[in-house]
C-alpha cells in the first residue's frame, strides 16, 4: 500500500501574491469601474501607496514579519471588489480573496484576518477591527492627491475630483515621542478650501482617529501647518 503524503497549508507570499495575473487583472478591472463611474484613480498607484503605508504602520506595532506579511496581502487586495460594483466592494472583495487566497493554498487560519481588514476598510459598514485592518484603514483613507484624479476636464470636476487634485503632498507619519499618527496635507486653496477637504473626509477621519486608537496612538491631521486632533 503506498504511503500517503499529507501536504500542509502554503506560505502564500506578498511576492507571489503581488505577482499574480489574476490579481493584477482584477485591480485593472477594478480601476476601470471607478473610472467609468467618475471617481478618482483606484489602481496600482493607489494599491502600492496603501500597501506600503500599510507596512510602514504595522513595522511600528509588535508583530512578526509574517503578520505585516499579511498586512501588506490585505492591502494589496483591499480594493479587487470594485471590479464588481463601488457598492459594498469591501464584501465582495473579501470573497474573492478568500477565493484566490484558498485556490494558492494559504491555511484558512492566515486568510481570516485578511479577510476581516479588506471587509472593514469602508467607513459606511465597517471600522477596525484588528491591527492588521487599522493600519489598512488609515493607509486606505489618507491616500488624497492631485495624481488620483482621472478625469481629465478640469471644469465638470466635482468635489471629490477638486479636492484631491487641490492635495499637492499627503505624508502619513509615526512619531513616537508624542504617541501620534499624523497626516500631512498641503492643500492649494485656489482648488479646493480646506472646509471643501472636510465635507467628504470627515467620516474617513474619524475612522483614522477610531483606527489609530486601536493601535494605541492619537490620531492627528496637519493640513498647511494648522495641526487639528
Amino acid at each position: 500500500m503506498e504511503p500517503v503524503t499529507v501536504v500542509g497549508p502554503k506560505i502564500v507570499t506578498f511576492k507571489e501574491v503581488r505577482a499574480n495575473p489574476k490579481i493584477r487583472k482584477l485591480i485593472d478591472g477594478a480601476n476601470e469601474v471607478m473610472k467609468s463611474m467618475g471617481y478618482t484613480e483606484h489602481g496600482h498607484r493607489h494599491i502600492g501607496v496603501v500597501t506600503s503605508i500599510t507596512r510602514y504602520i504595522l513595522e511600528h506595532q509588535n508583530l512578526s514579519p509574517r503578520e505585516i506579511e499579511l498586512g501588506q496581502i490585505a492591502a494589496y487586495m483591499h480594493d479587487i471588489g470594485n471590479s464588481i460594483a463601488r457598492l459594498n466592494h469591501p464584501m465582495h472583495g473579501a470573497a474573492m480573496a478568500f477565493t484566490i487566497l484558498n485556490e494558492l493554498g494559504m491555511d484558512a487560519a492566515e486568510i481570516s484576518p485578511i479577510l476581516g481588514a479588506i471587509g472593514n476598510h469602508e467607513e459606511l459598514t465597517g471600522g477596525p477591527v484588528s491591527v492588521i485592518s487599522a493600519a489598512l484603514i488609515i493607509a486606505d483613507k489618507s491616500d488624497v492627491h492631485f495624481s488620483r484624479v482621472q478625469n481629465p476636464i478640469l471644469e465638470t470636476f466635482d468635489i471629490h475630483d477638486r479636492v484631491n487634485y487641490a492635495v499637492q503632498k499627503s505624508r502619513v507619519e509615526i512619531k513616537q515621542e508624542s504617541q501620534t499618527i499624523e497626516l500631512t496635507l498641503e492643500i492649494d486653496s485656489k482648488q479646493a478650501t480646506v472646509m471643501e477637504y472636510f465635507e467628504i473626509f470627515l467620516s474617513r477621519m474619524v475612522m483614522c482617529r477610531q483606527s489609530a486608537e486601536l493601535l494605541g496612538y492619537r490620531f492627528t491631521l496637519n493640513v498647511n501647518g494648522l495641526y487639528l486632533e
